[in-house]
This record gives C-alpha cells, structure tokens and sequence, in this order.
C-alpha cells in the first residue's frame, strides 16, 4: 500500500530554523514540517544563552562582525557574517513580534543583555537561562495555529528524492521517504521545495550537550544526493557540561561565565589566566582544550565551575533554570562549585548553501546547524547559533517565496521498495555499533588529535560502514538504523576533513601540526555523484 503526502513545501526538522521558515512562508504555500521526535526534542529547546545582536547604542555592527572573525579563526566568511549581523536587529524585532518574551532590566526600561566568550560588548538578547525554550515554545504555538502547516511528529527522514527537472534539464530535489515512528512504515512526501532543517551531529560523540536527535541525518542525506560538504572537522566542544553519574546532556550555560563564574581545579585554584588573557571568557576552543588539559594532567574526571561568590539573589533571578537542574543531583549553586567536563556541542561545518540557503541540489535548501554559511569558519562564536537560524530562515524564505510559483510539478516519485527486506533479528548488532562509533570518535577524533588517531577511526569507520550497508540491504529500516546510517556517514566526514587539515586551527587542535597554517582555506568535501546534478537528463534516461 502506498502512502503519499503531497505538500508545496517539506520541512525536514522542527527548530527554530525549520519553524521560523516555517511561519515566514505559512501565508504563500501548503507546508509539511517533520519532527522526528516531539516538536520540543531539538536542540533549540535546550538553548539556554541568548541571542547575539546589535541593540545597543554602545555596540556597533562592526564590532560584532570583528569578534565573529575573530573567534572564527581566520576562517569565516566576512560577507556571511556581515549578512547575518546586519540583518540580527531585523531578526529580534521578528522574534518580538511572534511573542518571544526577553528578560527585561530592572527597571524595565529596556532589554537586559549579557556577555558571553569572544564577545567585546553585551549583545546577548536573552529569555533568563532558557532562551530557546522560550523562543521554541512561541515558535511551536504560533505554528500550531497555521491552517496552511502540517505537523508530523515521530517521522525521520531516510532520504531525498530526485527527479528530472524538465526546464532545467538537471536533477531536482522533489521530496523524501519519511520513517513514522509510531506507525513502522516509510511514506512518500513529495514537494516542490525541500528544506533541510535537521541540526548538527554531535551525537557521534559519546559525551554531548545535545539531545537524542542530533545525529546528522540532513548531512548525510545531502551528501548521498550529491551535495559539497564542508568543515565537519571543526567540533565544537562545549567547556561546561555537569558532570555526574545520572546527567546525561545538562549544559552549563556560558553566560554563567559571563556573569562572573570561575574555573577551578579541585583544589579551588583558578587555572585559565594561564592559557588566555581574557580568562573564562575566552572562545570556547580554548576554554575546553584548558579543561581537558587540566583534566589530562592531573589524571582527574573533572573540573568545576563556580558562581557561589555571586549573592543568592543574582543567582536565583539570572539562572534559576540552572539552579533546579543542579538541585536535581544535590549540587547547590549558590554555596557549591559545579562538577563540569567539556562535551560536543555544536557542528560549524555542514551542506554548503549560499545566502538564502540553496544546496548544489536543485530545489534543496538547507538552514540552520546543519548548513554550512561560512559565519562560524573554524569556531562558533557564542550564540550566534540561534541567530544565523532566524536570518537565514527568513532569508530563504523570501527567496522561495519569490521563486516557487516558477517550478513545475514533477510525476509521482516512486513508491518506497521494501519488499525483499525482512525483519531484524539482531537488533543488538545496531547497538553495539552504535556504542563503538561513539566511543571511538570520542577517543580519536576529539578535542585533541593526531594522525595515528584519526588513522584508526578511518579504519574502523570503512568496517562499521559495511556492516551497515549490508544490514540495510536486508532489513526493514527502524529508527535506531536510520540514525546509526546518518551517524556513520556524519563521522566519516568528520575524520576525512580532519585528516585534510595539516594545521591546527580554531577547534581543529592536531598534536601533529600544532601551528597555524599561512594560508586559511575551507575543506571542501565533494561526493562522487556531484557531477550528476549537472548532466543534462536525456543523458541519463
């Protein structure tokens, strides 16, 4: 039986990118958005900074642009990030204007905004210490009122369908096979434009800040339909995670630091003036190599992080949301330092796409972390990440908005294939690799690195890469497997990018190449099929 879904445009990823885009188009176009858990499960929901902006008469655009570049190691692209910077008051105003509520001064005279690493001014718009929850659930309520917006929660994208393009005479994105959860069948979504909106990847990571979700899949399915991929060495490693036995994913938020947290060892001591004048407050490359060094050298688990020197007032009106998660294991910020350890946080690298967001693919676009613009180059700046989602969501709505009514409808893709499949018997393999490729990355391609390492993963990765394929040939696809291909597909990337760079460079660190580079370049990954987007289509039938 055939399940089909027919939509003018396809949403793949219910952030704020994909939900922001989302609103910006609702008046001009049928729209499916897909979550692949709960609307709230991305990492948007767990953001708990701000937003990086220019709203303050003693802040300048230029100055926003100068600590990007800066924090970017040499690597970003000054246009991407004078594109976004320019347009972050128009993004806030938007924000407003869906209902997000920001904290206040207070006397309540205007917006209180913070400091953050890398930043030479405060520009941090912020909602207290849960900024995406705040802009998320605004999001996700205005969303539910659309009449033109269909919600699909627990549905995960397996991959893109390309067609022929008739006026172009090239291939075209025209939808995706789509995996229900709740219901263990793949159907057929079939649109006009595609948009990939699905985060970053740092579930390849055994430690991570972020949520189940984040295991690459818009990446990967870009990549296996011909899309350049670029920068996946560069890992951001968030400095603060709570560490403790029964936390899994409870970041510290970096504002934490901004507010005036310290680093200490566990015997109380401060460490980072030996690492960087602007202490704490560096960019967190250099943050998160500290701790691990530290770590490393003293042969402990962990380090700590503490704001008890601030009056319980402060804490509790700034971070309350951190304080309930601490109390959660019996840690009291306002008297105890915080247990902490660093833990992939972000993906600067991803699908090459320009300013309004278009892939090489024709009719794919892509926003969000799993994009790459060029405005985090070799390192992201704090909280330029919710930020880059809203300007370039807004941006690529426009330019669909402007170009949909152009394209043609394309004849019914074909009905997803699974009749030689049977079900699996072995699920325990899935786990087993999964566990492997998370512990191996984390041992070798982590926040330090050397060619032996990466050497190892290489191998390791081209093993667990045929071990899947064949385990997909011949099974029903599942949730579990789908995420376990994306994340094999997502790591191999990564240590390809990384093995390229004989540098060490923003958050690329290899002990083999421990200089800086003369020349800055990006790493450019281009598939085997790129050339395909390009053949002229009687070619190919």
């Amino acid at each position: 039986m055939n399940h089909y879904f027919r939509h003018d445009i396809l949403i793949i990823g219910s952030g704020a990118a994909g939900l922001a885009l989302a609103l910006n188009l609702s008046k001009h176009a049928k729209i499916a958005v897909l979550s692949k858990n709960r609307l709230q499960d991305g990492s948007t929901w767990y953001a708990q900074g701000g937003i990086a902006a220019v709203l303050d008469n003693k802040d300048s655009i230029d100055d926003h642009v100068k600590d990007t570049i800066k924090a970017g190691g040499g690597l970003c692209h000054p246009d991407a990030v004078k594109f976004t910077v320019e347009n972050s008051a128009d993004a806030i105003a938007w924000l407003i204007e869906q209902g997000v509520n920001f904290t206040r001064n207070e006397n309540n005279d205007d917006f209180h905004l913070t400091k953050e690493g890398g930043h030479s001014h405060r520009r941090i718009i912020h909602s207290t210490d849960a900024t995406g929850k705040e802009v998320h659930s605004t999001l996700i309520e205005r969303i539910k009122s659309s009449d033109n917006i269909d919600l699909f929660e627990q549905h995960i994208a397996v991959d893109l369908i390309q067609q022929a393009d008739a006026s172009s005479k090239r291939l075209r994105c025209s939808g995706a096979y789509v995996y229900s959860r709740e219901q263990d069948r793949v159907s057929t979504f079939q649109a006009k434009i595609v948009i990939l909106a699905t985060g970053g990847a740092s579930k390849a990571y055994l430690y991570t800040s972020n949520p189940d979700g984040a295991s690459g899949d818009g990446i990967a399915m870009a990549w296996r339909s011909g899309c350049r991929i670029a920068n996946m060495e560069f890992n951001q490693f968030h400095p603060t995670c709570l560490y403790h036995p029964k936390a899994k994913t409870v970041l510290l938020t970096e504002a934490l630091r901004g507010e005036g947290a310290y680093l200490t060892l566990p015997n109380g001591e401060r460490f980072m003036h030996r690492f960087d004048s602007q202490k704490e407050l560096a960019p967190r490359d250099i943050v998160a190599r500290a701790i691990d060094h530290e770590i490393k050298r003293l042969g402990c688990d962990h380090l700590y992080l503490d704001i008890s020197h601030k009056p319980k007032e402060f804490i509790d009106t700034h971070f309350p949301n951190v304080k309930e998660s601490c109390l959660t294991y019996g840690i009291d910020i306002t008297k105890d330092p915080i247990p902490v350890v660093p833990a992939a946080h972000y993906t600067c690298g991803g699908i090459m796409v320009d300013k309004n967001g278009q892939t090489d693919l024709l009719n794919l676009y892509a926003i969000g972390e799993t994009s790459f613009t060029g405005l985090h180059g070799a390192n992201r700046m704090a909280s330029n990440s919710l930020l880059e989602c809203i300007v370039y969501a807004r941006s690529a709505a426009e330019h669909i908005q402007q170009n949909i009514a152009l394209i043609d409808e394309t004849d019914t893709p074909k009905e997803w294939d699974e009749s030689r499949v049977k079900d699996s018997d072995e699920d325990v393999v899935i786990a087993h690799n999964w566990d492997e490729l998370r512990r191996f990355m984390w041992d070798y391609v982590g926040i330090v690195r050397t060619q032996k390492r990466l050497e190892r993963a290489q191998h390791r990765i081209k093993l667990l890469q045929r071990e899947i394929a064949d385990y997909y040939s011949n099974y029903k696809v599942g949730n579990d497997l789908i995420e376990l291909r994306n994340l094999t597909t997502v790591a191999q990337l990564i240590i390809r990018s990384a093995m390229e760079r004989k540098e060490s460079r923003g958050l690329h660190y290899s002990l083999d190449y421990p200089n800086l580079g003369r020349i800055a370049r990006d790493t450019i990954l281009v598939p085997t099929n790129f050339a395909a987007q390009n053949i002229i289509v009687d070619k190919l039938e």
